[in-house]
């Protein structure tokens, strides 16, 4: 009966201790960022994290690539499978806060000799025990044990965050990869319509130089005008293939040859203003960020760990079951036994091994809260740059695209100049290149503005779900 109490009485005094702690208490750093963004708020805006990319990015090509490659990427691959290692790893140092429980059964047979008729002859035997056990419990006064479970669970919360946070990245990667190959090919089929005009210059030039209609240097300089292109064309034609090879990357694997056909750059453009909200906000809606704060909470578990380890560990061990020498008598009331028993462990001097690793962890924890100013900054400045590019950006294009109708409606001038003899071939040719330039800077402005729309969408966190 005595026995039975100090067990209840050692087992209650584990329960009221284990909510002993000697972690640092968790605390939100106060990174040392801008209080609000200095760009203007967008009118109608919708939360990034309430809208799908499915539903943000208008281009049902470009969906279908992003869908490809969340599911088939072997960087998200990896990041998945890290995941489940995390989990397996939170699941082992959890199961450590329960006493466990095994089965065990033995059976030995012996003979020894026997001192009877002078020494001859021999006593042989059985002996046969089942019952169930349970091993060494950590009683957890000083909250090791939980704390290296708090730790693991962190880590995997940390993990899951920056597989959100990877997945994120990937569709920003695909959309930009995507909108380079669309540049490209718009650059190239502007490349080649314009070699084709040329060719036609060049021709129509050779026939005035054979009539004395015209100069040598008249024809020389439609022959450049057409190698401008040509050349343009090869660089173009390579560009093209690159931004294609990285795409397939991306995604995976081949792209299907039954995907939707592309919106032109002009078209591409979301549909949704995206609202910046406050930048308080950024802290829950970025997975980076969050698994930066996770990362803070382990390494503080890990110092209440480290410090737990100064103080006794004290363990229970105990066991149930029957034991008989005959078989038949395995399960009767004789057979019946029982053991328990506490142990201690109190640490003397281990040459500064315990202090070590408590520098050690106090250490990750500064590394740790450094990381986690520095991911907050990284993120701010993330998002008032894709601010500004939305507003800049957009500037810039409006400005492009009257500039190239400008330069359009002076290359038709000088060519109409030139015909009429009042004018000679050099102010064509000036003319037809600032228009080719122009023509090929529109595109690839275009392409920047859809680039940095793809990144405010990832800087405030966006949505991972086809739709909202």
């Amino acid at each position: 009966m005595r026995s039975n109490a100090s067990l209840l009485a050692a087992l209650l005094a584990g329960t009221l201790l284990a909510g002993c702690s000697l972690a640092p208490k968790h605390v939100r750093p106060v990174a040392a960022v801008e209080s609000g963004w200095r760009e203007p708020a967008a009118a109608g805006g919708v939360a990034a994290t309430s809208i799908g990319y499915a539903d943000y990015f208008p281009d049902d090509r470009l969906k279908a690539l992003i869908a490809l490659g969340l599911e088939h990427n072997r960087d998200l691959a990896v990041s998945t499978a890290r995941i489940a290692e995390a989990r397996g790893l939170y699941g082992i140092q959890r199961a450590d806060q329960l006493p466990g429980l095994a089965a065990q059964g033995s059976y030995a047979r012996s003979r020894t000799a026997s001192d009877d008729a002078g020494g001859q002859g021999a006593i042989t035997g059985s002996r046969q025990a089942v019952g169930v056990t349970v091993p060494g419990f950590e009683l957890d006064f000083w909250g090791r044990v939980r704390n290296l479970s708090e730790a693991a669970r962190s880590q995997y919360l940390a993990t899951e965050a920056g597989d959100r946070s990877a997945r994120l990245a990937m569709v920003r990667s695909i959309a930009t990869a995507y909108w380079q190959e669309r540049e490209t090919d718009e650059r190239l089929a502007l490349a080649e319509a314009t070699v084709k005009s040329r060719n036609e210059g060049v021709r129509i030039a050779g026939q005035r130089l054979d009539a004395g209609v015209t100069s040598a240097l008249d024809y020389r300089q439609a022959q450049s005008l057409l190698t401008q292109a040509e050349t343009e064309l090869a660089a173009l034609k390579l560009a093209r293939s690159e931004a294609h090879n990285l795409l397939v990357v991306l995604v995976g694997g081949p792209i299907p040859e039954t995907l939707p056909r592309p919106l032109p750059l002009a078209g591409q453009k979301p549909d949704h203003a995206l609202a910046e909200g406050l930048p308080s906000g950024l802290l829950e809606a970025r997975p980076d960020i969050l698994a930066a704060e996770e990362q803070l909470r382990a390494a503080r578990a890990n110092v209440g760990a480290a410090r737990a380890a100064f103080f006794p560990q004290i363990a229970l061990t105990g066991s149930l079951g029957y034991a008989s020498g005959d078989l038949d008598s395995l399960f009767h009331n004789d057979g019946f036994n029982w053991s328990f028993g506490p142990s201690i462990s109190v640490p003397l001097f281990d040459w500064g091994r315990r202090k070590g690793n408590v520098d050690v962890a106090v250490a990750r924890t500064d590394i740790a809260v450094a990381t986690y100013e520095k991911t907050v900054q990284e993120a701010f400045r993330e998002v008032a740059d894709a601010l500004a590019g939305r507003r800049y950006l957009a500037e810039e294009v409006e400005a492009q695209q009257r500039a190239t109708e400008a330069q359009r409606e002076i290359a038709r001038l000088a060519q109409i100049r030139y015909r009429e003899g009042v004018a000679n071939y050099l102010e064509v040719l000036d003319a037809e290149r600032n228009l080719f330039t122009a023509e090929q800077a529109l595109l690839s402005l275009r392409r920047l503005e859809l680039s940095n729309l793809a990144a405010l969408y990832a800087a405030l966190g966006g949505g991972l779900s086809p739709a909202s």
